[in-house]
């Protein structure tokens, strides 16, 4: 199953889009906040994908929830946009939350800097952010063989 992850578009739908189109085979597309809106678009323009995401702090009066758990191909993966776990400050809180929920993947955005590491026995990845000049947005692959993550450019 491959799975393609944003965040922080703040608008800028365009780049996403694209990004979508590119990968025809991925069939969830996971917002990790800051995109509300931007998701809402997607989702009309793409409706044979399934859409995950959360608030984040800048997506104001939304009903989101900060955080999701789902479990994908047998592997639990934990979404939420970074601020509520000081992500600026570092990853202790990410990865304190990622193994209470007994993660697999943990997900993140807000600071838009993307990072793709193995912690802990948990892959954990921040798309970075997917707008204006050096947008970039993460891909899962989970397979019989295991999970491969990546960060890619978006054009």
């Amino acid at each position: 199953m491959k799975i393609l992850v944003f965040s922080d578009t703040h608008g800028d739908v365009t780049k996403m889009e694209r990004a979508i189109r590119s990968h025809s085979d991925a069939e969830v597309i996971i917002h990790c906040g800051d995109g509300e809106m931007d998701v809402e678009y997607a989702k009309r323009n793409f409706p044979d994908r399934a859409f995950l995401n959360v608030k984040g702090n800048c997506d104001w009066g939304s009903s989101l929830d900060p955080t999701i758990e789902i479990t994908l191909e047998g592997k639990k993966i934990f979404v939420t946009h970074g601020h509520l776990y000081n992500a600026k400050m570092g990853l202790q809180n990410l990865i304190y939350a990622g193994k209470e929920k007994n993660a697999d993947i943990v997900l993140y955005g807000h600071t838009h800097i993307s990072m793709n590491e193995y912690i802990d026995g948990m892959y954990v990845m921040n798309p970075g952010s997917c707008h204006g000049y050096g947008a970039t947005y993460g891909i899962i692959d989970i397979s019989d063989k295991g999970i491969l993550t990546n960060i890619a450019s978006a054009k």
